[in-house]
Formats: C-alpha cells, structure tokens, sequence
C-alpha cells in the first residue's frame, strides 16, 4: 500500500514517517498544495491525504480516479475548499478531522480576545513611542464580569464554551444543534440575542452559503460598543469590509482574527509587506486588532493527531472500509 500526501509541514514529516514504519506502508510527501498542477504526484499511490485552503477543482479528481484513487483524507476540519459534489461523481470519498485538538483552537481565541480585553496592543503601541500611560481609553473588565457570546457549538465551540466558564464568564450560544452535554458551560439562546448582549462574540461555525458574511454591517450595529469579535473558523463568515468600517466607527473595540476572507492569495508566503492586500494592512495596522495566519490549530498535539486521523482513515478505505469521518 502507498499513500501520498499533499501540503505536507516540516512538523509533520517525522508523524508521517512513524505512521509509516507503525503501519508497514509507504508514504511519500510533498509541501506543494493539492492542485491541478500537482495531481500527477499521486500517480501510483493508492491513496491520498491533503490539507490546506487552495481550492481542488473537479480535474484532480477525475485525475484522481484515472489513478484508481478512491478517497482523499482532508488533514483539517473545513472542507470548504473541496468540490465535494465533484468527488462524489468521481467515486472519491471524503473525510476530514473533525476533533484533532478543539482545545488548541479554542486557547488560540480566548487568547486573543484576553489580550483584546486587557488592551495589550494599545499598551505596546503606546511604549513603542516612549509613552506609559495609562487612562480611561484603556481601563479593563475582568473576564468574569463579561458575557461571551459563541455563534457555533461543534467541538471547538464547546471546547471554548468550557474554558470560558472556568474564568467564570457567562456564556451564552447559538447553534442550530442542540448539546445537553453542554448545559454546564453555557445557556442556548439565539444569535440576536448573542450580538446584542455579548462583550466578546466567538465564531465556531463552518463556510457554508447560509453562514457567508454572516457577521455585517447590520449584525455590527447590533453589537456593544465594548465587544471583541473573534474569528477562528473562516474568513469568509465575516464582512471585511464591514468589518474595518465598524472598528473605524468605534461600533465595536476590537477583533481577534486567525483567518481572513481572502487569505488563500497570501497566507503561508513570504512577500513584501507592500504586495500585502490593503485591507490586511488597514487591519494589521489598527491596535485594537490582533491577525495571526491560520494557526490557531498548530500545536504539536494537534499536527499529530491530524496526520495520523487521517492516514488512518486512508488506509481504511482503501481496504474496502469505512471510516466514521466520511463527509459524503
């Protein structure tokens, strides 16, 4: 059995070569991303795995099942950049990593709505120019005293709704699905309810049509004008430009973003700042906001766990099984 694997980190490549010699099955690697110009890599191999959010378009996997490749293992959450009606038709099935480390995305956002809360980046910006003051632009809120507002409860979702109430906020959510497991941590309540209520909104929902700039110009005016809005799902739920409008307006104080709508053009490169778009250095250049490029999930526990979920379910598939992780 041969796997070839896509997108493949320096961190993982020592995972992947335990996997390897654990299973007795040959793996080879690549750093380039899964696309149309890379497809013939996996010529040869039974199987595949990937992850990153370069778009797969409908000939690789035609390419795919030219090869007599009949899955492809997502090494992420979000499937957002697959065409997944497309690997149906091509007989190739799915899967992702739905519960690598909740608990590392999950740290990654209340870390940035902490650092929001407690104005750290406008401290640093102030002492960078000599300054150390201190005055009622920047008086804080203990985290007990906020209410923190979670629009999705997957797994990232609950795990940030724990943490929360362990700081001993009040945390209120919104998701279609309801968890009684969750009843501990949080109170379910609507999303208006959420914008209108919440010092700090967190995002846990996935890119889907019905979730696309979900948070706008209307849903920022809904919100306090002392709330920190953190994203670490998808760029795309949120209206950029609303976005830098609002923080302008002073509608709300703060975001904490680990991802950005057009992130796919830029993140992961290294580029002079000035070919940067424009609205990430309109963003990167506010105090009240924090941006780190899509790394809440890069904790070793996490790029463990993910490689080896997916090679996992690679290897079962192309045995003639199936695997619980299968998204269509």
């Amino acid at each position: 059995m041969k796997i070839f694997c896509y997108g493949t980190l320096a961190v993982e490549e020592p995972y992947v070569r335990a996997w390897s010699k654990k299973n007795a099955v040959e793996v080879g690697m690549t750093s380039k991303p899964l696309s149309s110009a890379t497809a013939d890599l996996a010529k040869g191999y039974d199987g595949v795995s990937t992850k990153g959010i370069v778009p797969v378009t409908a000939d690789v996997y035609a390419k795919f099942e030219e090869f007599g490749i009949k899955q492809l293992a997502v090494r992420q959450v979000g499937v957002d950049n697959q065409d997944v009606p497309a690997a149906s038709q091509h007989g190739i099935t799915l899967t992702n990593v739905a519960s690598y480390s909740p608990r590392a995305i999950a740290e990654m956002g209340v870390t940035q709505a902490m650092s929001l809360l407690r104005h750290i980046g406008i401290y640093q910006q102030r002492m960078h120019n000599g300054d150390f003051s201190w005055d009622a632009d920047t008086i804080s809120t203990e985290i007990f005293n906020c209410t923190v507002g979670l629009i999705g409860a997957g797994h990232i979702g609950a795990a940030t709704a724990q943490i929360y109430s362990a700081l001993g906020a009040k945390v209120l959510t919104y998701d279609p699905a309801y968890d009684a497991a969750l009843e501990p941590y949080t109170t379910y309540t609507d999303k208006e309810t959420i914008l209108k209520e919440a010092d700090i909104i967190s995002l846990h929902t996935p890119l889907l049509p019905s979730t696309k700039n979900m948070i706008d110009a209307a849903a920022f005016k809904k919100m306090k004008s002392n709330a920190i809005l953190i994203n670490m799902a998808r760029g795309e739920l949120v209206d950029t430009a609303a976005l830098i409008t609002a923080l302008k307006t002073k509608e709300i104080a703060g975001a904490g973003l680990d991802t950005l709508a057009n992130e796919v053009a830029f993140f992961t490169q290294k580029k002079p700042y000035a070919d940067t778009p424009q609205d990430f250095q309109e963003l990167n250049a506010m105090s009240n906001v924090i941006i780190t490029p899509h790394v809440a999930f890069f904790t070793k526990l996490a790029v463990k766990n993910g490689l080896e979920i997916a090679l996992n379910d690679a290897q079962l598939i192309i045995n003639g099984q199936k695997s619980r992780h299968a998204v269509n």
